[in-house]
């Protein structure tokens, strides 16, 4: 394939060759999608119909892959994350996918009257590659998934190599779903996610650090290829100081103890008005004591590994060093190693020298800091990178407003956190150092999609008058036309 050649001598030597099982793979999809480009709606719906009953009816299967790849994940945040979430995304392209795949009509230049008619037509890119991390593996990938199938696309999928049993298992599972040619997965086995992005694609969707996301950009802008990248971020979360605050703290504590905090639209830090920072501490610990007193229950989440435990433990040993007041909101129980458990933690009193400061936390700790005037807000913000996520709590309209005027962030939840992302009809994406690109509903389908320009002339044009040699007619004509358009 010519493409494939070009790509394979474009690539740079200092990466890994690509495996030939990658290159395989690849080519089966591409010859497929040059056999069949554009695949009917009836497809179009049976391969999401597939998507949904893979997860269906492997359910119990999928919850317990995930939690061995954690060590402990709990079953109620699987079902909600994972598979609720992911069907009723299903749905919900289903039940638009005809309107989003009707081609658009569009007004036709007067220079092209009479009889000229535009459209644009989605169609399929061809063949995305989907680079997924351990954090929500069946949410990202099937979510992903959705969206290229929905715009008639094959695919094929890396996982984590934090997620290997959950990878071997979908591995095992997807052929009895659907051919090669259509979708296959791969496991991390050390070099798969450099090799990866390295194949001409015609997509790329990566989620996961920005570290890693400059790397895979690098190598598909050798090829050409587009990219999506969700990168994360320091979520900031703002207290308006007549807000209610046990409801600020009640909905912020809920998606920050989630998944033991593993999330990249959590919220990182929040600021709460330095009149109110004791009142939020003393709701938070009442909280955690209510909702998740013990670290050790099978409903807690564990950290994902050793690393990860070892680099939370080294965020807050860095910020007490350094003077920072950390307050343990599961005061009775140590970090358990073993099962790789963690207190739920504050952490105040913080100064741009910590780790905490400049890093995303990714995990059961919260920073908190104070203001008291929302534009120390604004510029602390505007001072870092740009989030992936925006969270004021506020009821009054016009300063929830200027927050979201004067912060630009991937998205944003008004008196709440992480609920936009689970909303399938607006779009989900970074911006800056958090992403670009997005998916979801119809802008996933956009995404994986060529939006063709196709215009079809009319059996009689007036442009043939207008040929040379040019006279005074053409001066007359074109006279008429700068007036017009002047």
């Amino acid at each position: 394939m010519n493409e494939l050649s070009s790509a394979l001598q474009m690539r740079d030597p200092e990466q890994p060759a690509i495996s030939q099982n990658l290159l395989d793979a690849f080519e089966l999809q591409k010859r497929a999608y040059y056999q069949q480009p554009t695949p009917d709606r009836a497809q179009r719906k049976q391969d999401l119909l597939q998507l949904k009953k893979m997860i269906n009816d492997n359910r119990e299967q999928i919850i317990d892959a995930i939690s061995e790849d954690y060590g402990n994940r709990s079953r109620h945040e699987t079902l909600f994350a994972e598979v609720i979430s992911v069907t009723d995304g299903i749905n919900d392209t289903i039940k638009h996918l005809k309107k989003w795949m009707k081609p658009q009509k569009r007004h036709v230049d007067m220079t092209m009257f009479p009889g000229g008619k535009n459209r644009v037509i989605p169609q399929p890119l061809g063949v995305a590659g989907l680079i997924i991390p351990w954090n929500f593996p069946v949410n990202l990938s099937f979510s992903q998934l959705a969206a290229a199938f929905a715009a008639g696309n094959r695919a094929m999928v890396k996982m984590s190599e934090n997620s290997i049993t959950l990878s071997r298992l979908l591995i095992k599972l997807v052929p009895d779903y659907f051919p090669p040619e259509k979708l296959q997965f791969f496991e991390e086995t050390g070099d798969v996610g450099k090799q990866f992005s390295q194949i001409p694609f015609d997509l790329i969707i990566f989620t996961g650090s920005g570290q890693t996301g400059r790397a895979v950009m690098g190598a598909a802008a050798k090829n050409l290829t587009p990219v999506i990248l969700e990168l994360g971020g320091k979520a900031p979360a703002v207290i308006d100081k007549d807000y209610p605050m046990a409801k600020a703290v009640e909905r912020i504590m809920f998606v920050k103890q989630f998944n033991a905090g593993q999330i990249c639209t959590n919220v990182d830090y929040v600021f709460v008005h330095d009149t109110q920072r004791d009142e939020f501490v003393q709701h938070a610990k009442q909280y955690v004591a209510k909702h998740c007193p013990d670290i050790n229950h099978k409903d807690y989440t564990s950290i994902i590994d050793d690393r990860s435990v070892q680099r939370l433990i080294d965020t807050v040993a860095d910020a007490k060093a350094k003077g920072a007041t950390v307050i343990s909101l599961n005061p009775d129980q140590e970090v358990n190693r073993e099962a790789r458990k963690m207190p739920v933690q504050l952490v105040l009193d913080t100064t741009e020298d910590m780790t905490i400061r400049q890093r995303e936390t990714f995990g059961p700790i919260l920073m908190v800091m104070t203001y008291t005037d929302p534009q120390e807000v604004i510029d602390y913000v505007n001072a870092h990178d740009r989030p992936l996520a925006l969270y004021p709590f506020t009821n009054d309209k016009q300063l929830a407003e200027r927050y979201i005027d004067r912060i630009m962030s991937g998205g944003v939840t008004v008196n709440d956190a992480l609920y936009h992302v689970a909303q399938h009809d607006i779009p989900f994406g970074g911006v800056g150092p958090s992403g670009m690109g997005h998916y979801h509903g119809h802008e996933g389908f956009i995404a994986c999609s060529k939006l063709r320009p196709v215009f079809y002339q009319a059996p009689f044009t007036s442009m043939k008058f207008l040929a040379p040699p040019y006279g005074k007619f053409a001066d007359k004509v074109y006279g008429m036309l700068v007036k017009l358009k002047s």
